[in-house]
């Protein structure tokens, strides 16, 4: 894409979007963890050139960056981000150009969320077959079997007014209520938890889950 694209290209699409990021009520807060903006400009400007030029610049792990910061991230984030890089591209680029750097925006946004939410922004409708669809109001980072907060692992309850859904990305997690027989919940078997009522996590072996919290229960379409 040589012939589409220059580095100077990138790089004015860049330094604009993230001018764009730092003024944005949404977004400025989930990049706050950002203490050198400089150095992450470079390397933002370098991850495009990998992406639209090939050049093997970069050298991160995406996924693995936005996991670490994901109790900053909520699912609609996505949806902001990719209209702004759509408004800077559109600025900078010849229509053809920006749309290319558009498309490859979807397809990285649509990968992140599936890796930190479990579902595809691209399909509002995507999650309601596991009998949550509305979207979380906050949703913690990933926990494994080291990092689990231990006050999960004793009875607790949600405050009122406040429903929860265990996500469980790897491994297994045991759901132990007094009012219900207990449930193993697995990466294919989300549970929904319900306000006031007690509850504990147990562990048996190595796991990888979050927690999403909504103000009405997530099985509801309404």
């Amino acid at each position: 894409m040589a012939d589409v694209f220059t580095e100077d290209d990138i790089r004015t699409v860049v330094d604009r979007f993230y001018d764009r990021v730092r003024a944005d009520e949404e977004l400025r807060q989930a990049f706050a963890v950002v203490q050198d903006w400089n150095e992450h400009l470079g390397r933002m400007v370098e991850f495009w050139s990998s992406v639209m030029l090939t050049t093997g610049r970069y050298k991160g792990n995406p996924v693995a960056m936005h996991l670490m910061h994901s109790d900053r991230i909520q699912p609609s984030m996505f949806v902001r981000w990719l209209a702004l890089w759509a408004e800077a591209t559109a600025e900078v680029l010849p229509e053809a150009a920006a749309n290319l750097m558009q498309a490859k925006a979807a397809r990285i946004a649509s990968r992140l969320s599936m890796a930190l939410f479990g579902h595809d922004i691209s399909d509002p409708e995507e999650g309601a077959d596991d009998g949550v669809a509305l979207r979380p109001y906050k949703t913690t980072s990933v926990f494994d079997e080291r990092s689990l907060p231990k006050p999960l692992l004793q009875a607790h309850a949600l405050r009122a007014g406040t429903w929860g859904v265990l996500r469980v990305l790897e491994g297994d997690v045991k759901y132990r209520s007094e009012m219900a027989a207990p449930v193993l919940v697995s990466a294919a078997n989300p549970m929904v938890i319900p306000p006031e009522r007690p509850h504990h996590l147990e562990l048996a072996g190595p796991v990888k889950c979050r927690i999403e919290f909504y103000d009405r229960d997530p099985a509801s379409q309404h």
